[in-house]
This record gives C-alpha cells, sequence and structure tokens, in this order.
C-alpha cells in the first residue's frame, strides 16, 4: 500500500531548526514551533534543498516528544549520531573514529542491552539519598561563590561569577579533579559544548566551518580522555567515596569496564553535569530579574524554591534537542516513519508547546504539573537529575538569603547553540541582603 505523503516542514523553518544563531535568538523560533504545531506539523520531515544533512523527522510537540523518549525499542540513540550532524562533519568523524559516528561513546549514545548494566554502576550514587551525603560540601561551595559575588561589588556578569563557575566547581568536587584543574575543564566543556558560538569557543575566529569545529571538538575530547585516564587510573590503585572511584572501578558481568566506556563516563558526567545547571541556574536569574514581583514572592515563600528549579529547568531547556534513529517502521503523529530515519526530538519546542503548559513563555514559579521533558523520559533520562535539582535549590537558597533585589543591568545574551545552549551574558545589578 503507498505511504500518504509525509507532511514537510517549510524550508525557512527547516533552516532555522539547525541554525545555531536560532537558538541565540530564541524568540523568532519559538514563535516557528508555534506555527508548526498551529498548522498540524507537530511532527514532520525537514530536508535540506543542498543535501548537505540527511533528512530528519522533527518532533515539536509535547506529546509525541514523551512518545519518542519513553520508546527506547523503537527509537534508537546508537546507529547515528545522537546529536545533529552535517554529512561532511559526520564523515569526518567516521575518519577520526575509525567508522564510528560518536567522538565520545557515553550513556548519551549507547543503547541496551549494554545502556542498562553501564547505567547502574552510578545509579544509585545519584539517587537523593545518596546525595545527602554531599550537601553539606554543595551548600559550602554556594555560600563562597554568592560570597564571592556579593564581594565583587553590586554589578557584574551573573553567568561569570555564578552560574558557570558553581555548578562547575561542584562536579568536579564530585568527580574528584583539583581545584587548579577546574578552569582546564571549564575550557573543554567550552570546546564542546561551544564550539558553535564565537564567545565561547575562544579560537578568535568568527563563523568557523562545521569542520573546524568538529577538530576543535575532537581535540576537548582526546585531551578529556587523557586527564580522565590518569584520574581512573589513580582511582583503581587508591579508590575513595567519591564517584569517579565508582566509575574506575566499574564492573560489567564481571569484567572491568573498557577504556572507551571509562573515559566516556567521566567525560559525559564532567560536561553535561555542569553546562545545563549552568543555563538553568542563569535562566532562573533572568526570569526572576524581569519580575520583581515574582523574586519577592519567592524570597518570603521559600515553598516555591521547587517551582523555581523546575520552571527555569523548563523554560531555559539546556539540552535543546536529541536525535534518535527509527528500528522498526512505526507511526508517531499521525506519519509514517520507515526504518532507519533520523528523528529530532526538540525539547525547547516541546517544553513550549501550549497544549501542555498554559502560557509557556512565562516563567511561573507557581506553575502546577510542571511536567516538563528538559531531563528527557524513559531508560535515558538524564542520570544526574537529582543532583541538578539539588545544586539549584542551594544555591538558591543562599541567594534569597544574601541578596534582597536584582534587576537587569544590560542585555543579556543567548549562546548561538544547536545543541546545549542557555545564556552566555546576563549583566545583572543586586542589592544585598
Amino acid at each position: 500500500m503507498t505511504q500518504p505523503r509525509a507532511a514537510m516542514v517549510p524550508p525557512d523553518i527547516g533552516a532555522a531548526v539547525i541554525d545555531p544563531r536560532a537558538y541565540g535568538a530564541w524568540t523568532p523560533l519559538l514563535d516557528q514551533f508555534d506555527w508548526l504545531r498551529d498548522n498540524g506539523l507537530g511532527v514532520a520531515k525537514v530536508v535540506a534543498p543542498d543535501d548537505s544533512h540527511e533528512p530528519f523527522w522533527l518532533v515539536s510537540s509535547f506529546d509525541a516528544v514523551m512518545q519518542v523518549s519513553k520508546d527506547n525499542q523503537t527509537y534508537l540513540n546508537n546507529p547515528k549520531n545522537a546529536v545533529f550532524t552535517l554529512r561532511s562533519v559526520d564523515a569526518l568523524v567516521r575518519g577520526i573514529t575509525g567508522g564510528s559516528p560518536h567522538l565520545v561513546e557515553s550513556l548519551v549514545q549507547i543503547d541496551a542491552p549494554k545502556h542498562p548494566k553501564l547505567r547502574r554502576l552510578t545509579q544509585d550514587w545519584f539517587m537523593p539519598k545518596n546525595l545527602r551525603n554531599v550537601e553539606a560540601q554543595i551548600r559550602a561551595i554556594a555560600e563562597h561563590t554568592v560570597a564571592r559575588l556579593l564581594d565583587s561589588g553590586n554589578e557584574g556578569d551573573f553567568t561569570k561569577l555564578v552560574s558557570s563557575p558553581y555548578p562547575l566547581h561542584v562536579v568536579m568536587q564530585i568527580l574528584g579533579v583539583p581545584e587548579s584543574d577546574e578552569q582546564r575543564m571549564l575550557l573543554l566543556t567550552q570546546q564542546m559544548f561551544g564550539g558553535q558560538d564565537e564567545d565561547l569557543n575562544q579560537s578568535g575566529i568568527r563563523n568557523l566551518p562545521p569542520e573546524v569545529i568538529t577538530q576543535i571538538v575532537s581535540g576537548a575530547v582526546k585531551d578529556f580522555e587523557a586527564y580522565f585516564a590518569a584520574l581512573a587510573a589513580e582511582r583503581r590503585a587508591n579508590p575513595v567515596d567519591d564517584l569517579a572511584s565508582v566509575i574506575a572501578n566499574g564492573m560489567i558481568d564481571g569484567q572491568p569496564i573498557s577504556d572507551r566506556d571509562t573515559a566516556g563516563y567521566y567525560i559525559i558526567a564532567a560536561s553535561a553535569g555542569h553546562d545545563t545547571t549552568s543555563a538553568s541556574t542563569a535562566g532562573a536569574m533572568l526570569a526572576l530579574a524581569q519580575d520583581p514581583a515574582q523574586f519577592a514572592l519567592v524570597k518570603a515563600d521559600r515553598s516555591l524554591l521547587s517551582g523555581i528549579v523546575e520552571e527555569a529547568i523548563r523554560w531555559t531547556s539546556p539540552v535543546q534537542h536529541f536525535m534518535r534513529t527509527a528500528a522498526a517502521d512505526t507511526v508517531l503523529g499521525g506519519q509514517h516513519i520507515a526504518a532507519g530515519d533520523w528523528v529530532m526530538i526538540n525539547y525547547v519546542a516541546a517544553n513550549h508547546d501550549p497544549a501542555q503548559f498554559a502560557d509557556p513563555r512565562r516563567f511561573d514559579a507557581t506553575r502546577d504539573g510542571n511536567r516538563h521533558v528538559a531531563f528527557g523520559a524513559g531508560a535515558h533520562q538524564c542520570l544526574g537529575l537529582h543532583l541538578a535539582r539539588l545544586e539549584m535549590r542551594v544555591l538558591f537558597e543562599v541567594l534569597l538569603d544574601r541578596i534582597d533585589s536584582i534587576e537587569l543591568a544590560g542585555e543579556p545574551a543567548r549562546a548561538n547553540s544547536t545543541f546545549v545552549g542557555g545564556l552566555k551574558r546576563l549583566p545583572l545589578r543586586w542589592k544585598a541582603a
């Protein structure tokens, strides 16, 4: 039987959804996602007029994104890249790796049956019961960070003073990385996730071609791997009570995990555990600076803190998309998806779908039933979600104790990035309590 014609994304929107600058501009992109859903294109195909990338299905409705996220048998992470990639970059990566589309092979790129076995190695460590053991350490880091903010005066860039260094310091302490090496880790993270943004890749070159960006990222991966190989060797010889030791001494089916799996574990913990929480934290501060009444409400009623955290994560959507590959013919949002088709689940779109969230562009710390998909869902739901929530809650407890008011002191700016995004600049003015 002939399949019905696929719903198609208009070329201008198809170009925007893979353009780093569109995510930096933000609001026009949200308008385009609204247009797609309003016109019955919550699942629709993107085809490059110049064939620069493989065709893919753009999933922008909340329900369809959730369906894909939870169905890890039909929609796989590994056969193709789990992040949008141009054909030229894919070929370059495969040349570097000897055929794999992944520069790093971590939990993000692995499917069952291996994925649950790897995930199980650290799953208990990331549960709230265990995280209580590190809460005092996290609070001390938050206190130090906020004290440094106040010591700097009454005005500055919140991203540089707080939202970037704070989660970086937390995750590095958890991994056992010395404070003296944190700037190196920050640079490597920026090279991995900020390579599309001229202000974050630290290359001094505008409009880098994709091939150059890939070489930068590849170099960062190699540096990460070398650093963490030395850390793993030290933790195997002298294990202590930290996440680094858990990873270094991990066993699957009675055998030590491979060097590649060990490196992937460290890299995903070090990189994903930093930039995403940084973006959500800055997003919350932007929203509160723009709405003094909401800042005053939360300062007076700390029971709203969990609402601030969840709303910031939804509103910011730091991980902006993932790609999946259909393992079999299926139907999604009324569209026939063929085995082997590439699928983009766009979390920015899903978390701003008015069918799921009333007035989705408004930041509302009192929002009821905030069932966002920023952490993903199903077997690949973010392993560090409880840690991210804890970090943000503790930091805002300290901030609300030490600051009486905040306001914008300049124009904020978002990173130009299709994958992990958020504010790269947030000039604020504050009044200490």
